[in-house]
């Protein structure tokens, strides 16, 4: 087990939440250990929403020139660009293409790539990490604070909270080369078996999301029940305009799924750690509200901190 010193700080995850978080605390002069189990370009079928008033809240936290052009077409292809990319107009909604890592270069944030297996425990406090990074290297960080911020799939909830996790459904998730009736906004159709969300993720490419609510049995992909599924039972329901679009998007079979979690959460009130986004508590994708609320927290939690930076620096 090698050592690696101590921080101010140790933030565990560097989606949204955890990166963006990482940049303030370093911005405001704090030494961030932060530690992310994969820094691959992420590719998710959910998560990619912005609301405006998350937009609001990176203006607070410095980050809103994190964007990939100032023009009048900020959104620009997914697999070309790994920035923050937003819609300048306020009353859009905004819509992030990738999670705000590549900001964490900056001031006194050293990111490293690694598993954070466990959480260092001594006498009620938490005092840091262990983790293992692809190699197999066992290493330990310690600091006077840890937060932990990597999402609903966290192995850390059992440490810091009493977790609960309800399915209460899953998304069907596949893309269509069309244009919304309503652009730059997303466009959720109510009307039907199920709900479904149509939002642009690039400036060609729209995402369209169907809620499959449980109990039921999903339709298999792998089995070919999936296609078949989405022809007679959802296509009815698709607003004229997107119709030709969603079925060769179905014919394609580029089609992916995801469970959603309900993930309420008791947390234990442990000297030394913090919970914050949806490693605490998930919320709906389908309210697009995931990204504001994390940014909220931060500021919140960066505000909330600031009193105490010469405390975490003087422990460490």
């Amino acid at each position: 087990m090698v050592d690696k010193g101590t921080q101010d700080v140790i933030i565990v995850g560097a989606g949204v939440a955890g990166s963006a978080l990482a940049h303030t605390l370093g911005k405001d002069g704090l030494q961030v250990h932060l530690i992310e189990r994969n820094l691959s370009e992420p590719n998710r079928i959910a998560g990619e929403l912005l609301q405006p008033g998350g937009y609001h809240k990176l203006i607070e936290l410095g980050l809103q020139g994190k964007q990939a052009n100032s023009t009048n077409n900020p959104i620009v292809d997914r697999r070309s660009s790994n920035l923050l990319n937003v819609l300048d107009d306020e009353d859009d909604v905004v819509v992030v293409v990738n999670d705000v890592d590549v900001v964490v270069d900056e001031f006194f944030v050293k990111m490293e790539q690694g598993t954070v297996t466990s959480l260092i425990e001594e006498r009620g406090t938490i005092k840091g990490v262990e983790y293992k990074t692809q190699t197999g290297q066992l290493f330990r960080s310690y600091a006077p604070l840890t937060i932990v911020c990597d999402g609903c799939f966290s192995n850390l909830r059992r440490f810091l909270c009493k977790p609960k996790v309800d399915m209460i459904s899953y998304f069907i998730g596949l893309i269509m080369e069309c244009e919304l009736p309503y652009p730059n906004h997303a466009n959720l159709v109510l009307d039907g078996p199920t709900i479904m969300w149509f939002y642009p993720i690039s400036s060609t490419e729209v995402r369209c999301l169907i809620d499959f609510p449980t109990p039921g049995t999903l339709p298999s992909i792998s089995n070919g029940e999936m296609a078949p599924y989405l022809k007679t039972v959802v296509a009815p329901q698709i607003p004229p305009e997107l119709y030709n679009a969603f079925i060769l998007s179905v014919d394609k079979g580029e089609i992916r799924t995801m469970p959603i979690n309900l993930m309420p959460a008791t947390p234990y009130l442990i000297p030394g750690a913090v919970f914050l986004g949806d490693a605490l508590n998930m919320r709906h994708a389908g309210t697009g509200s995931e990204m504001m609320v994390a940014l909220h927290d931060i500021v919140l939690f960066r505000n909330l901190l600031r009193p105490l930076q010469k405390q975490l620096t003087d422990t460490a």
